[in-house]
């Protein structure tokens, strides 16, 4: 399947610790809009288009909620591998090896009551 119409567009979600990214690719010329401003592809986005052959021939638009920006740039690549996937889904196999399929599950562990944070405990006094 192949982007023809300016207004079709492909979708996918990405999630990363707390960051949500909603993707949509469109055929375009490799613009890149986050949450209504336009800017520069991150790199992790880029390995992503390079990896299926379509560097530069996609437009993204993404709308971001959460998390920092490591998380965010990692929500976006996962969003926009999932949108792509259900462009093609021809190139799963190459985006799933080059591991931007894979949802990383770690996130933060919750505080346990008598403890300062996760796992750090008060100071400890034998006597």
């Amino acid at each position: 399947m192949t982007v023809t119409a300016r207004n079709k567009y492909f979708t996918g979600v990405g999630r990363r610790k707390t960051a949500v990214a909603q993707v949509r690719v469109l055929a375009g010329d490799g613009r890149f809009i986050l949450n209504g401003k336009q800017g520069e592809q991150p790199l992790k986005l880029k390995r992503v288009f390079e990896t299926v052959g379509k560097s530069g021939q996609l437009d993204v638009e993404v709308v971001a909620r959460g998390g920092g920006f490591t998380s965010t740039v990692d929500a976006v690549a996962m969003g926009t591998a999932r949108a792509l996937v259900e462009l093609n889904p021809d190139f799963k196999q190459a985006l799933r090896k080059a591991g931007f399929l894979t949802r990383d599950a770690r996130i933060k562990e919750r505080k346990k009551p008598g403890l300062k944070k996760a796992r750090k405990a008060p100071q400890w006094a034998k006597r």
